[in-house]
């Protein structure tokens, strides 16, 4: 414990799973925190509950709990004005930035030429476009303090694989992959490290049954899903683990890595 004391984080998607398991390991590790959610519907073809206010002021509760100060917006990471506005708010009452966990995204199903435009687009623009929103926001105060960074942003086996019924999702993971690279590039002579973690199934509510059906009835494509490991399923806290470690010393010389959190799903 300890490893971030005097550090801010900015974290998307806050309010619940890996994002709040982020918020409260990161707050632990002494970091203060500046948690964004949008905290509310965010595509019409998600069928798993959104997150709510309430459960972005939980966050907060157990971030305090912890000793440390957090400020909270709501805000999705397809409005750039709005995070760039949680960004100010943040480091104002907070004093600076250091890390940055771009963790919001969503998930639905559906065989790729089912797919509907909106259902397509819902799904870049939250989980890609969104990203390089939260990097446009946050890297220029980075860049600016001149006290180098880390960057984490969530990918997934997805981003490694062809998952079946995943086209936009796992276009969308297999894009911010690329754009960590480049961004790893870019701002290496900065000392900010940025790096992907790529999780298998998380136990964060992020789903439906409608995965279910689709491997029914074609059940050839299940095992591309199976894990090496005899789990099914990671806690959300296994990943904020993997997230802690690359925000602190501890991860200072890796960066343009793809760290795998994911029972071994992707070496099989």
């Amino acid at each position: 414990m300890g490893r971030l004391t005097g550090k801010v984080a900015f974290i998307t998607g806050a309010a619940r799973g890996q994002g709040r398991a982020e918020a409260v390991r990161l707050a632990a590790e002494g970091a203060d925190v500046i948690a964004v959610d949008l905290a509310g519907p965010a595509s019409p073809y998600v069928r798993y509950e959104p997150a709510t206010r309430a459960e972005l002021d939980e966050t907060v509760k157990l971030v305090e709990e912890r000793g440390r100060r957090i400020v909270a917006r709501k805000a999705d990471v397809r409005d750039l004005p709005a995070l760039e506005a949680a960004v100010r708010d943040g480091v104002a009452e907070l004093g600076r930035l250091d890390i940055v966990v771009a963790n919001a995204g969503i998930v639905n199903y559906g065989r790729t030429w089912e797919l509907t435009e909106e259902q397509w687009q819902d799904v870049i623009d939250v989980n890609l476009t969104g990203v390089w929103k939260t990097v446009k926001a946050t890297v220029p105060t980075l860049i600016e303090q001149g006290q180098g960074g880390s960057i984490i942003i969530t990918s997934s086996v997805a981003g490694s694989k062809g998952l079946p019924f995943l086209a936009h999702y796992a276009s969308s993971k297999h894009g911010v992959v690329g754009l960590a690279k480049v961004l790893a590039n870019e701002l290496g002579e900065h000392d900010i490290r940025v790096n992907t973690v790529h999780p298998h199934g998380v136990a964060t509510g992020m789903t439906d049954d409608s995965m279910k059906d689709y491997l029914e009835r074609s059940p050839m494509l299940g095992p591309i899903y199976m894990p090496a490991l005899p789990y099914q399923v990671v806690q959300p806290e296994d990943i904020a683990n993997t997230v802690a470690f690359l925000a602190s010393d501890e991860g200072r010389y890796i960066t343009g890595s793809e760290l795998r959190v994911d029972l071994g799903n992707i070496n099989r």
